[in-house]
């Protein structure tokens, strides 16, 4: 059996606790011991002014369908990432059947990936197949299910479709899913009433899940944070533990409300209920342009949008609602468009530049640009305040999430001008809120990326430096880790992260990637 020593490093364990210096030994795939290690017959590594940490958690990801593009998954293993959950937001690749494929289609196209799965177990054994460098943990996509279902309908399931959509659910919780994300926010999550969530939430409790929870309004829709007390009741109902998804305070009405939203998370703590939170270290949110219209618009899919698009009465209503939000999230100039596969000569360019290139009033252009690439507009909005940002990442049940891909300087994952977080969430911590700013020790920092994530999906085996644990292990230079995406150059990797360790075996290598494959898809254990 392999051994490889790490030596002369500072162990930061992921308790929180004061880093100390120590010797760690792996042999085969788990952490054997911690203490003076001999180096015979042992292949070794000199941690001399590094950080030897357990391996980032990403708890909030949405790679389920690059993964199997590059399954080296390198903006996110070279960051130190060594275990990802998805899918998150209520959009996913499984189960899909009925209309749920039409929301993944049009992706599977442009990624050149076929459809050779449908059930959760299946797309678990496709990611099993080619291999993946980091962990996986799945999670239930809500509006995914519901589309499943009912299509695109706003309205309140039958009986029937209640409990189909609550044996799909049980079904993916038997296969190993950790438990169930929405996206009450983005259509068709957002047609389903609180007590359809709770029913749902109820199968994932009998299996030991949790809930997490892309809430219906982060700001800009006028009810913020009144959002986040509905989604911990329903995980009070449901019987589950709650994670509040990206927590933050988006656009004018909502900058200085996160003190409102954290308070309601204490009140809810001391009243016994299990809610976290996870957040990305930017004042830059990144979605798409389909999510600034109104959700009625959507009823029934992108082909019944287009047509109401068409109904003059229709149409201008959708402008004058689309008109608040963009107000709110700051106007043309704070709105990036990261990709258009229509028009290259759009990507990483603002809404207001594009507006004055087609000489269009900037929501005009909105429609425009959703028409023309049938919806796919990722932007990036610069709708929030450092003050929040930082409020946020203080709270000790805050942990770290990308809320981003596993993407690639290369091939069709280096398309256009993504946000930097895919690239750069855990080394811009530790360089701007722990180094420079100190905002955050490097023990808190590195709690908030391991053992916190480990907590809530329930993995005893990791997230923790630990003889018998499973030996996912980042190396780190505190001094020089810095990440090096921006917005305006995004496709680049983080400095100081030496090295990486996956199940045992070297991932990442002086900075480089070995090719190596060790990630396994992780299955939740039933309770």
């Amino acid at each position: 059996m392999t051994r490889l020593v790490i030596t002369n490093g500072m162990i930061v364990d992921g308790t929180g606790n004061p880093w100390f210096k120590s010797d760690l030994q792996i042999t085969g795939k788990k952490i054997s011991h911690i203490g003076k290690a001999s180096a015979a017959k042992a292949r070794t590594v000199d941690a001399s002014g590094c950080v030897i940490a357990p391996g980032f958690i990403d708890i909030h990801s949405h790679s389920d369908l690059d993964i199997l593009v590059n399954p080296k998954a390198e903006s996110k293993v070279r960051q130190g990432v060594t275990t990802e959950v998805f899918p998150n937001c209520g959009s996913g690749p499984a189960p899909l059947k009925g209309g749920a494929v039409e929301l993944v289609k049009d992706d599977l196209k442009e990624l050149g990936l076929s459809l050779n799965w449908s059930t959760m177990a299946e797309y678990m054994r496709r990611i099993e197949r080619q291999g993946v460098s980091l962990n996986v943990a799945l999670l239930i996509p809500h509006g995914t299910l519901r589309a499943c279902v009912m299509g695109f309908e706003n309205r309140r399931p039958t009986g029937k479709e209640m409990e189909e959509m609550k044996a799909l659910t049980e079904q993916c919780m038997r296969q190993g899913a950790f438990g169930m994300c929405t996206g009450l926010r983005y259509v068709p999550g957002s047609y389903a009433e609180a007590d359809e969530v709770i029913e749902l939430l109820k199968v994932v409790g009998r299996f030991g899940g949790f809930y997490a929870s892309h809430v219906r309004d982060e700001g800009d829709r006028g009810t913020y944070p009144a959002a986040i007390a509905e989604a911990i009741e329903i995980g009070e109902k449901a019987g589950v533990p709650v994670e509040i998804s990206h927590l933050k305070a988006l656009g004018r009405r909502a900058w200085g409300k996160v003190k409102d939203a954290l308070r309601i998370i204490d009140d809810a703590r001391m009243r016994g209920i299990d809610v976290t939170c996870d957040m990305y270290p930017y004042n830059a949110s990144g979605t798409g342009f389909m999510a600034w219209i109104p959700k009625w618009s959507h009823e029934g899919g992108f082909d019944k949008f287009l047509e109401r698009l068409k109904i003059p009465e229709q149409r201008k209503k959708i402008i004058e609602e689309t008109r608040a939000v963009l107000d709110d999230r700051g106007g043309p100039e704070r709105a990036v468009l990261t990709r258009f596969s229509p028009n290259r000569d759009y990507e990483g360019k603002t809404l207001k530049e594009i507006s004055t290139m087609k000489a269009k009033d900037p929501v005009e252009v909105i429609l425009d640009l959703i028409v023309e690439s049938k919806g796919e507009t990722p932007v990036v909005n610069f709708n929030m305040m450092d003050d929040d940002v930082e409020a946020v990442m203080k709270h000790p049940a805050v942990m770290f999430g990308t809320d981003g891909y596993s993407l690639a300087p290369y091939g069709i994952l280096g398309r256009g001008k993504p946000h930097p977080r895919s690239y750069g969430t855990y080394p811009r911590v530790l360089k701007r809120y722990v180094r420079d700013r100190k905002l955050l020790t490097v023990e808190e920092a590195i709690r908030k990326m391991t053992s916190l994530p480990a907590q809530k999906l329930g993995l005893k085996n990791r997230g923790l430096i630990k003889e018998g644990m499973n030996a996912d292990i980042v190396v780190f230079n505190p001094a020089t880790v810095e990440d090096k995406a921006t917005f305006t150059n995004p496709h680049q990797y983080p400095d100081g992260m030496e090295y990486v360790i996956v199940n045992g075996t070297v991932v990442i290598e002086k900075g480089k990637h070995t090719g190596a494959l060790p990630g396994r898809v992780l299955r939740k254990s039933r309770p």
